[in-house]
Parts: C-alpha cells; sequence; structure tokens
C-alpha cells in the first residue's frame, strides 16, 4: 500500500510551435491543431480525411498554444517539479516531438531575452534564487555536468579534448541507479557561473542542416544538476539531502523524404530515430502494465533515462507538435505517445544521507583545514607570549574567532619576530669582543630562524587560501536576502505560483466534471413519454457509433503508422546495405586477405556496448606466458646474428651486406705474369704454347674472397699498358 500511495503519474504538457514562413507560403489550408487551454485537450485534424470524419482529441495535463509564453509554461508545469528538486527528489524534464517544432527553443529560449529564456536559464535562476533566499543555517553544494549521445555513444560535453575523447561507459548503482563514469562535474557557485558551463558544452555539442531544420540538433543532450542541501535535523546532526534535475534536450525524429540527409547524416538521422524508437518501445511497455519486460537496455538513451520512466524520479515530459498538414503523422505519432506517456507510474522518494554526497566530504575537509589553522594561530601566539615573557591560558572561544584574526596575528607575529631577529643580528655584529667565527655562526643561526619563520608563514597563507577556497564553494542562504525588494519579489514570485497551482487544479477538476457528466448523465435522465425515451437511447446510440468509428479509424492509423515505419525502416536498411557493399569491395580489392583474416579474428562483439571491439594482441593476463624473452645474442641488432657476423661489422665491409653473412665472388682483373722465350725449334714452341695454355701458379688465378674483405682497386692505366706490353712481346717470339 505505501508503494501505491508514493506513486505518482509523469506530467505531461503539449506545446504547438505557429506556423513557418515556408509553411505559410505552401498554402492558405492553415494549421490542423486546435487546442483547448481552459481544458487541456488537443484537437487533430485529418487534412486528407472527409468533412464528416471525427476529429482526434487527446487530454493532457497541460497544453500551448503558438501564442503561448516560456515563463507561462514554467510557471505553471516546471516550478514544481524544480521545488521537488530541491527538497530531495530526483527530477527530469524532457522535451519529445519532430525535428523541428520547437524543442530546444523550449529548453534553452533566447538566453539574453528575458521573455524569451526557456526551461533551463529559468531554471538555473529558480535554484540559486532558492538558496539565496533560504535559511542561514543551510549549506548547498551544486555541481553541473554536461554530456551527449551522439551515434550512440556517451560523450563529454565539458571535455577539453571532447573531439578526440573516447566514448564514456555508463555503469549502474544499485543505491544512485544508472550513472556516467569519468563524466566532469564542475561546483557552480552563481547562475554566471553554471550558464559558463552550458555554453562550453553547447559550443562543442552536434549541430547539422537540414531541408527541415537549418540548426537540427544530431544528438539528445543531457544537462545534470545535483543539489546537495545540508541542514541541521531534531537530533542536532547535519542530515544532507540530495536532489538530481536531468534537463533532457532530445533529437528529433525524422524522416528522410524529408529531411533530403545524405551520408554522414543519413548515419545520424538512422541512430536518432533507433534511439527514439527504443524510447517509445519504453513508454509503451510501461504504459501497459502487463509487460514483464522493460527494454531498457535497448539504447543508451533509454539506460540513463531509466529512473525516469518508472524509477525514483518526478518527471515532466514536453510534447512538441508542427501544426502544418504535411506534418499530420509525426504530429499524431507525437500524440500518441504522449497520451501513453501519461500512463507511466514513477515511484518517487527523497534522497536523505546518501553515502556518495559530497557536500559531506566537503564539510569535513573544511573542518580540518579549521583545526589547522586554529593550531597554527594557538602556536603563533604562544610563542609571541613566550617572547613577551607572559603567560598563555587556552580560550574556550579560540575556534569562534574569524580567519581575518588569524591572519592578522599571524602576520603580526612574523612582523615582530623579524624585526627581534634583526635587533640581535645587528647586536652581534656591533659586538667588538666576540670572535668572527663566533660571530658567523651566530648570524648563521638567526639566518637559518629567518627561513624557518617565512617558510612557516607561506605554509599559512597556502592553508588559509586552501581553507577560503574549500568554504568558497559551499552556497549559505539567507546572505543575499538583507533588503525589502528581495522580499517583495519572494511574495511576488509565490503569488505567482499560487495562481498557477490554482489554475492547474481548476483544469483537473473540470476534466474530472467532464468525465463524471457523460457516466451520470443517464441516471439524471427521466423520460416524460415513450417518444422522447426513444429520442434520447437514438441520441446515444448515434453517439456510441461514432466512438465506435472513431476507434476504428484509430485502428486503421495505427496499422498506417506501422505500414509507413517498416517502409522507412526498410528504404534506411537499402541505404545502408548499399554503403556497406561500397565498402565491401573496396575491402576485396584493396586488402591482402591475410591481412583481412587477421583483422576478423581479432574482433569481438560487445554486447554492453553495442559494438566490435579489438582482442588485444597478447592478452593481458597471460602475457607473462605468451611473450618469449628476447634472445641474448640479439641485444643491440635487429636479429640474432652469428658470433662470424659481429666481427665483420666491426671490421666493415659492404653496406649491402651489413645484416647478413653472404660469400660475394668479383671478377680479379690483375694481368697474368708472362715469361721471355728463346728461339727454338716450333715443336719447342708449341710445348712452352700447351704448358701456357694449363694453369700454374705464375698466371693469375681468380681466387675467391670473402666480403668482409676490402676489394682492391685496379686503375685502368696500368691494365692497358700490361695488355700492350703483351701483344708487343707476342709478334717478336713469332719471329
Amino acid at each position: 500500500m505505501s508503494k501505491t500511495k508514493s506513486s505518482e503519474s509523469v506530467k505531461v504538457v503539449v506545446r504547438c510551435r505557429p506556423l513557418n514562413r515556408k509553411e505559410e507560403s505552401n498554402g492558405p489550408a492553415g494549421g490542423i491543431v486546435q487546442m483547448d487551454l481552459r481544458l487541456g485537450q488537443v484537437i487533430l485534424r485529418n487534412p486528407r480525411a472527409s468533412a464528416s470524419e471525427p476529429q482526434k482529441t487527446f487530454t493532457f495535463d497541460a497544453v500551448y498554444d503558438a501564442n503561448s509564453k516560456q515563463r507561462d509554461l514554467y510557471d505553471e508545469s516546471v516550478r514544481p517539479l524544480i521545488d521537488s528538486v530541491l527538497a530531495g527528489f530526483n527530477g527530469t524534464i524532457f522535451a519529445y516531438g519532430q525535428t523541428g517544432t520547437g524543442k530546444t527553443y523550449t529548453m534553452q529560449g533566447a538566453w539574453l531575452d528575458p521573455e524569451k529564456r526557456g526551461v533551463i536559464p529559468n531554471a538555473f535562476d529558480h535554484i540559486f534564487t532558492h538558496i539565496s533566499r533560504s535559511q542561514s543555517d543551510k549549506q548547498y553544494l551544486v555541481r553541473a555536468s554536461y554530456l551527449e549521445i551522439y551515434l550512440e555513444e556517451v560523450r563529454d560535453l565539458l571535455d577539453p579534448n571532447h573531439g578526440n575523447a573516447r566514448a564514456l561507459e555508463l555503469r549502474e548503482n544499485p543505491e544512485s541507479g544508472v550513472y556516467v563514469r569519468d563524466l566532469t562535474s564542475c561546483v557552480c557557485k552563481s547562475i554566471k557561473e553554471i550558464e559558463e558551463v552550458m555554453n562550453v558544452g553547447n559550443q562543442a555539442r552536434a549541430v547539422g542542416a537540414t531541408d527541415m531544420n537549418e540548426h537540427s540538433s544530431r544528438s539528445h543532450a543531457l544537462f545534470l544538476i545535483t543539489v546537495e542541501c545540508s541542514q541541521p535535523g531534531p537530533d542536532g546532526r547535519k542530515h544532507i539531502r540530495v536532489g538530481r534535475l536531468n534537463l533532457v534536450d532530445l533529437a528529433g525524429s525524422e524522416r528522410q523524404a524529408k529531411t533530403g540527409v545524405q551520408g554522414e547524416r543519413l548515419k545520424e538521422a538512422a541512430k536518432i530515430n533507433l534511439s527514439l524508437s527504443a524510447l517509445g518501445n519504453v513508454i509503451s511497455a510501461l504504459a501497459d502494465g502487463r509487460s514483464s519486460h522493460v527494454p531498457y537496455r535497448d539504447s543508451k538513451l533509454t539506460r540513463l533515462l531509466q529512473d525516469s520512466l518508472g524509477g525514483n524520479a518526478k518527471t515532466v515530459m514536453v510534447a512538441t507538435l508542427g501544426p502544418a498538414p504535411q506534418h499530420y503523422d509525426e504530429t499524431l505519432t507525437t500524440l500518441r505517445y504522449a497520451n501513453r506517456a501519461k500512463n507511466i507510474q514513477n515511484q518517487p522518494r527523497v534522497n536523505e544521507d546518501p553515502k556518495d554526497a559530497l557536500l559531506r566530504e566537503f564539510q569535513l575537509e573544511i573542518a580540518r583545514l579549521r583545526a589547522q589553522l586554529n593550531h597554527r594561530k594557538w602556536r603563533s601566539k604562544q610563542k609571541k607570549e613566550q617572547v613577551d615573557g607572559e603567560g598563555w591560558e587556552g580560550n574556550g572561544d579560540e575556534e569562534t574567532e574569524g580567519e581575518e584574526e588569524v591572519e592578522k596575528e599571524a602576520e603580526e607575529y612574523v612582523k615582530l619576530q623579524e624585526q627581534r631577529l634583526e635587533r640581535e643580528k645587528q647586536d652581534i655584529r656591533e659586538d667588538q669582543f666576540m670572535l668572527a667565527e663566533e660571530k658567523q655562526r651566530l648570524l648563521g643561526e638567526k639566518e637559518r630562524m629567518m627561513g624557518d619563520l617565512r617558510k612557516e608563514q607561506e605554509a599559512t597563507e597556502q592553508l588559509t587560501a586552501k581553507y577560503k577556497a574549500m568554504e568558497s564553494k559551499l552556497l549559505v542562504g539567507g546572505k543575499n536576502i538583507i533588503d525589502h525588494t528581495n522580499e517583495q519579489q519572494k511574495m511576488l514570485e509565490m503569488k505567482r505560483h499560487e495562481i498557477a497551482e490554482q489554475t492547474r487544479r481548476e483544469r483537473e477538476i473540470q476534466q474530472q466534471m467532464l468525465v463524471q457528466d457523460d457516466e451520470t448523465v443517464e441516471l439524471k435522465e427521466t423520460f416524460t413519454s415513450l417518444q422522447q425515451e426513444v429520442e434520447a437511447k437514438t441520441k446515444k446510440l448515434k453517439k456510441l457509433y461514432a466512438k465506435l468509428q472513431c476507434i476504428k479509424a484509430e485502428i486503421q492509423d495505427v496499422n498506417d503508422e506501422h505500414v509507413r515505419s517498416r517502409q522507412e525502416l526498410e528504404q534506411t536498411q537499402n541505404e545502408l546495405t548499399r554503403e556497406l557493399k561500397f565498402k565491401y569491395l573496396i575491402i576485396e580489392n584493396f586488402i591482402p586477405p591475410e591481412e583481412k583474416n587477421k583483422i576478423m579474428n581479432r574482433l569481438t562483439f560487445d554486447p554492453e556496448e553495442d559494438q566490435w571491439k579489438f582482442q588485444p594482441l597478447v592478452p593481458a593476463e597471460s602475457k607473462s606466458s605468451q611473450m618469449k624473452k628476447r634472445p641474448s645474442s640479439a641485444v643491440g641488432y635487429k636479429r640474432p646474428i652469428s658470433q662470424y657476423a659481429r666481427v665483420a661489422i666491426a671490421m666493415g665491409g659492404h653496406s649491402r651486406y651489413r645484416a647478413e653473412n653472404i660469400m660475394f665472388l668479383e671478377l680479379d682483373m690483375t694481368p697474368p705474369n708472362t715469361a721471355t722465350l728463346d728461339r727454338s725449334t716450333k715443336s719447342e714452341w708449341n710445348q712452352i704454347h700447351s704448358l701456357d695454355n694449363s694453369p700454374t701458379k705464375d698466371r693469375g688465378v681468380c681466387k675467391s674472397r670473402s666480403w668482409c674483405q676490402t676489394p682492391k682497386s685496379i686503375t685502368s692505366s696500368s691494365s692497358n699498358v700490361s695488355l700492350a706490353a703483351c701483344h708487343t712481346a707476342t709478334p717478336m717470339t713469332a719471329q
């Protein structure tokens, strides 16, 4: 029963933007959306249907037409949620709708124009104004983070290396829920600082132009604000409450035929539609109530919104619509999703004294620094009074004195010590009866004492600066409420809040009365004649028949929507298949098969991250067992080589064979040695000639030589002279 009492429905509001110039120029058909602000109803007209077909009617917590103001939407629908966050609840605001329907304008608006500021800047102002007007016994710590989901990857928008940074991982804690690991968190002390954080993140966010929107968001953005509050409880101890606010700006659903995106924009659109489809499936499963499984893990977006949809949070959904006739299908889909989201039940609870509260760590660190400062002050005062010859007695009010008194007394103590040391040094220099060595020793001691004194002063200054920096990050309530203007502004906002709450209650009562009138009209009717009863029954029958026709038309619309969705998915699949074939063709023709097989063997699919990853060449746990030691013979070389090759390298040789042991042969061009022949008989000449043809020691023989030996250079002039002499000797012998 307690769970039922603490549960509440997701609050759904609908906002319709005005027609833009392009839509007005297409024709005088006008808008297809009508809104009843008093009853919170949206009436949708089908431009392709006949005039006799009944219009579709949807009822929500609040509706805002094209003439609505940003401040009205915030005061009526968002302000109660921010108050709950400041009280320690988790809260989520997200805008849902087709691309180009004003989601980013609703969430951010025009920052410089007070009348056009969106939900996020108004929430900043609300949070810090509440802190400044709270009681002085409360301490606050405000942190901000900014991330985006681009191509199903979580990226930190506050990371300086945002473009080259790796994707962040999602983790789940049983106490705090789903969180992003290693996400940057900035402590903010004012509206200006948190706006600066927002501007830095917006500059890094992915934005592109399409046919429907010049500044289309290509990613889902989440701005996370954590407000920690510490205040004393009835038991006298300080209790901490932590409220977390998620401000979500979703990318719009889009159709490729209307946006005309191609290439990288088509991939972005496919991922955006995939995550929004997963969000719709989660909403349908939660609204149905009979489904045992909610597909939170189908996308990163639904994982991050897990607490916001059916969990520990208060949620406001802003559905944005386009009134143009050509966007009828998208508008009808958005209204149906918003109508289902009304049935989601959350179980919000106050986050009191959580283990991961950063405010408690800050308080402990400040207390430790304050104790160190007081100890240093006590030491400095004790030394000062010992120098003056006075006794010192501890006082119980030491801890209550301010930091300014500590600094002043520390500075006075340092000045007095420096003056005393200077006087002692001067006395030592003027003493004529002291030896020179003794003077130098005493002067050195005084210089060392002055150095220690300066170091102690620097340490005290650093400790004081650290203490002030830590304390400045905490916001204390009540510091800015000093004039009558703030009180008047507070009363004005309270009255505005009361008016918005009264308007909301009136709308709820009127909706309940409308439902009850339909149910009790039969009990109140009395008939004076049979004819009157027949007419009443006929009227009721016509009304029921009209409802039946509406339900049949609704079923037909749902079937048509499923057909269109399937066709869009098939079209997207064809586009991606064509691109896949193109890249597969490049891989098959330009990458060697063995290299492709090596890459494919290393790939593994991570179901948690929903992507392929490379396995390391050597697993981390088995590196020691698989990696072999480098041979000792290869120290200093590219590969193991023999002792002979190392000696050859040391001796020098041909640079081509510097790292290999190879023999090479080279033609020896040295001329053979010739002997002088006597004139003899022909037989003797033939014998000598036959001897000349046989190899002898005197003739030049080609010898093999190792590659490490230096080749002998042969000049062309000497070889020519030897050959010429040989030729001249041969005719003389023949004679």
